[in-house]
């Protein structure tokens, strides 16, 4: 989930020069991302609560900041709709590395680990979801964050859609699946998952899929990666699934040039919280 916040978003500016990792294609030193997360570990005297984004696999969590479980979201309202350049969490068919990045939060997290096939992989003429930082290509894998709040609200901008007067500390919930762009018309249609309509007069996202896995839910945070060395202040249920969708790419490109949401680019993935002191037990 994105770093939504009512105030305006800042990335953190960080004192080192982008330089070659030898190790990956491209990116920051390694000890840069230690660095954030030792920064990170820092902020547990303040009783940071669990943090995303996580491991699926791995259910150890020693966080003892503990919260209720929010609503199943079909007892709250969808708020927002958002999608990440790269898997932020990392799981079951989601564990291929994609580098260190920009240390901002592009150009990280996790790729499918599947098979393609030569015409899935095909190009299109142009990038999709593209911003100066990134772009959405055939073969790439993205996360789609479906957001939900208990509070009265319907979907809109960012986090403040989710987050309104007179409640200011709804809980929240965050159903996110994993899909891999493919050049393949018969693929699913990313509007189609997107779709939203009100349902027992609360706005639902109607075609979240239900054919990849049962999903692995958690106590957690909100992503992004301006919380790369701060812990983020809110509290998430996540439920994510574990097996990845293909989606057609050129579907996913008309959905980023029109929708309720303002979305028109992928956005950056928070470095995966490995500290368990930071992590939920997973039951």
């Amino acid at each position: 989930m994105k770093n939504y916040s009512p105030v305006k978003f800042v990335l953190l500016s960080l004192p080192f020069t982008l330089t070659a990792n030898a190790a990956e294609d491209s990116g920051v030193p390694e000890i840069v991302i230690s660095q954030q997360r030792a920064a990170l570990s820092t902020t547990l005297g303040t009783g940071a609560g669990p943090q995303s984004p996580r491991d699926i696999d791995q259910t150890a969590g020693a966080n003892g900041v503990i919260f209720s479980q929010a609503p199943r979201s079909q007892d709250m309202n969808l708020c927002n709709i958002h999608l990440h350049k790269n898997a932020e969490h990392k799981g079951s068919e989601f564990t291929k590395y994609v580098g260190n990045g920009d240390g901002h939060g592009y150009g990280t997290g996790y790729q499918y680990s599947g098979e393609l096939t030569a015409a899935e992989l095909k190009p299109l003429a142009k990038a999709v979801c593209a911003n100066s930082h990134s772009a959405v290509q055939s073969g790439d894998t993205i996360e789609v964050h479906y957001v939900y709040s208990t509070a009265q609200v319907q979907p809109g901008l960012t986090l403040a859609a989710c987050v309104q007067n007179p409640i200011l500390n709804p809980q929240l919930r965050v159903e996110g699946q994993v899909l891999v762009a493919v050049n393949d018309k018969n693929a699913a249609d990313f509007g189609e998952l997107a779709h939203f309509e009100t349902l027992n007069q609360r706005p639902q996202a109607t075609n979240i899929p239900t054919d990849t896995g049962t999903p692995v839910q958690y106590a957690g945070s909100t992503t992004g990666p301006s919380y790369n060395e701060k812990a983020s202040p809110y509290q998430v249920t996540w439920s994510v699934r574990p097996q990845v969708k293909k989606v057609n790419i050129a579907s996913l490109g008309k959905w980023c040039e029109d929708n309720v949401f303002a979305e028109d680019h992928a956005h950056g993935v928070r470095n995966l919280v490995t500290n368990p002191a930071l992590l939920s037990p997973i039951q």
